[in-house]
């Protein structure tokens, strides 16, 4: 069964996809990432995959609508096939590598697939935003330990986009300007927060950080997705990326476990010459270790209500994190 059905208390949809229920965990002896598994080319340095067990498809099966009571529309309305892609992208052959192994022309050959991509996937107009996002560790639920990243082309607005483009559209409609340049601003005057800086991108962890060491990475310039980067953004936003990556590692001495989550704009809507004056192209992090033993969970009140608590003082854990993050650059 694969399928999108509607949420009527928060408007929003919810990927069904119970063919996932049995995809396999990782083989001990065997990587299907890995040169010479048959699964992909004997030599590449990136390498786009498409996923094996999607839960969106271009061409999704017929949807259940037995599942829906008689009568029912006023309240689940319809559903609506499970129209998108799903693809995963490699970011090294070696198995045991990890982003910030990378050198920065690697990167930079990365960060070119996903701009390949998101252009790919952005040109079929049933497709209304283009996720790129890395699960990395067991605490995330990883299965797949070989270094890589996915990405999702969704054919509904998810809520979270909706709700950044809401509060976007607000800022600008009452104070004339992006909301993101103008947080970009407040953040590098009271400077405490910012862990990492380059000539294109910023990243701090935020004033109302929710998650302990959870990074915004954003764009200095005004741009609403990767592919308005110019050749210079591109590679620094590898270098960006690579050394919060490496300083994550560095915090604790460990493979440091994280959400890496690429906020682009929507694409293919109505009004997006207003989206694009709205929204920012940035990248937010979820890391869910607030210290070297202890987990900081999603419970009842983040989970049940979106009442999120974050138990740290951003600005110390900020503190904390750019040392981090300047010891792995001076041993790299």
């Amino acid at each position: 069964m694969a399928e999108l059905r509607w949420n009527p208390m928060i408007k929003d949809w919810v990927m069904i996809a119970s063919h996932r229920q049995n995809r396999p965990h990782m083989p001990k002896d065997w990587c299907p990432f890995c040169p010479g598994s048959g699964k992909v080319p004997d030599t590449y340095d990136v390498h786009k995959y498409d996923n094996d067990f999607p839960a969106l498809s271009t061409t999704p099966p017929p949807c259940d609508f037995d599942a829906l009571p008689a009568g029912s529309e006023d309240v689940y309305g319809t559903m609506a096939p499970s129209y998108g892609k799903c693809e995963v992208v490699l970011f090294s052959p070696d198995h045991h590598g990890n982003m910030c192994d990378l050198s920065d022309a690697h990167m930079n050959k990365l960060v070119d697939l996903w701009v390949e991509r998101f252009e790919a996937l952005s040109q079929d107009k049933q497709i209304r935003f283009v996720y790129i996002f890395e699960n990395r560790g067991e605490a995330v639920g990883v299965t797949m330990p070989h270094p890589h990243g996915q990405i999702y082309a969704f054919s509904k607005l998810p809520k979270k986009i909706e709700l950044e483009l809401d509060a976007g559209k607000e800022y600008y409609d009452t104070h004339g300007r992006c909301l993101f340049c103008r947080m970009n601003e407040l953040e590098q005057l009271f400077a405490k927060r910012v862990v990492y800086e380059n000539e294109d991108f910023l990243a701090y962890i935020p004033y109302f950080a929710d998650y302990a060491y959870g990074v915004y990475m954003v764009s200095k310039s005004h741009k609403i997705n990767i592919t308005q980067c110019n050749a210079r953004e591109k590679e620094n936003l590898g270098k960006a990326m690579r050394a919060v990556s490496g300083g994550y590692d560095a915090l604790f001495d460990t493979r440091f476990p994280y959400m890496m989550c690429m906020h682009n704009g929507p694409v293919n809507l109505e009004n997006q010459d207003e989206i694009q004056k709205q929204y920012h192209f940035h990248i937010e992090y979820y890391p869910p270790l607030r210290s070297k033993e202890k987990q900081q969970f999603q419970a009842s009140s983040e989970t049940g209500v979106w009442a999120h608590c974050n138990p740290t003082a951003p600005e110390e854990k900020a503190e904390e994190l750019k040392k981090a993050i300047l010891r792995f650059l001076q041993q790299t």
